[in-house]
């Protein structure tokens, strides 16, 4: 299958107020029982409410949380509702940047707590 054939899954809601489109237009969401489809776009559209983060900022969280999360379709999407919100390419890039340096983190802890398990300190 081309790139260009290939369907592109976008595991949240495409509309800027989280409603929902059926699975049969987004080929997303087909294994996921409707009732629990609507708990999590309810969801959805909450978090995107109007708050005390306005919505650029909203999504640039959402890209650091999508690469943390491993998710094309999210990070896609998010990208392209940040620079609709007017985020900048170097809003973006810092956003990415905090991403990578919590994962690096995230690593170096992950073999602290095994060095600690296995009384082990190789340096």
């Amino acid at each position: 299958m081309s790139p260009e054939e290939k369907k592109h899954h976008v595991p949240f809601p495409e509309e800027d107020n989280g409603a929902p489109k059926p699975p049969e237009q987004t080929d997303s969401y087909t294994m996921v029982d409707p009732r629990f489809r609507e708990i999590y776009f309810q969801f959805y559209k909450e978090t995107y409410r109007p708050s005390v983060l306005d919505r650029k900022t909203k999504e640039l969280i959402a890209i650091a949380a999508s690469l943390a999360a491993k998710c094309q379709g999210c990070l896609e999407g998010h990208v392209k509702k940040a620079l609709k919100f007017g985020a900048t390419r170097e809003e973006i890039s810092e956003s990415i940047a905090i991403a990578i340096g919590v994962n690096a983190a995230a690593i170096v802890d992950l073999t602290d707590i095994a060095a600690d398990n296995m009384n082990l300190k190789l340096y």
